[in-house]
């Protein structure tokens, strides 16, 4: 059996990546060099404590763009379920990403994928303007992460 890399953590350069969003449209880390991102896994859509953690990325949205970052989503899901969950959040602006097939493949890389569940740790990772990995920590599954502590990092940054 194939052993999981190691949760990626600060210093690290971040896995590229590029995935399809809730509108079909690809999200390419690479196309973001030089400007920060915060990829914010959560397990899976339709669940309490992941519309939550969706939610706040979306208020938050210009806090974001002040201080150079582009919030983004990351979950197991589907286009479509992607798709009609952000309808039903009424997420217009925040890139919710489908790391679909191969399944995980993305949370794999980031050394944060949950292979007993099928889906991924609730975790924020922010990445650099450097493709350098400079904020990574899980939560419990059953939590809401603080938006305000994230902010409060990318404030001092």
């Amino acid at each position: 059996m194939e052993s999981q890399p190691h949760m990626v953590r600060p210093g690290d350069d971040a896995p590229t990546f590029a995935l399809k969003d809730q509108k079909n449209t690809t999200f390419s880390l690479l196309e973001h060099a030089g400007e920060r991102v915060l990829l914010s896994y959560h397990p899976l859509a339709w669940t309490e404590y992941c519309a939550a953690q969706m939610l706040s990325l979306e208020e938050k949205r210009s806090v974001f763009s002040s201080l150079d970052t582009v919030p983004i989503g990351i979950s197991v899901d589907s286009v479509p379920c992607k798709a009609a969950w952000a309808d039903h959040l009424k997420i217009r602006h925040t890139p919710l990403l489908c790391d679909f097939w191969p399944h995980g493949q993305v949370a794999r890389q980031y050394g944060i994928f949950r292979d007993a569940n099928g889906f991924s740790e609730r975790a924020n990772i922010i990445i650099d303007s450097d493709q350098t990995i400079i904020f990574a920590k899980v939560y419990p599954v059953h939590s809401v992460p603080d938006i305000d502590e994230i902010i409060g990092f990318l404030k001092k940054e």
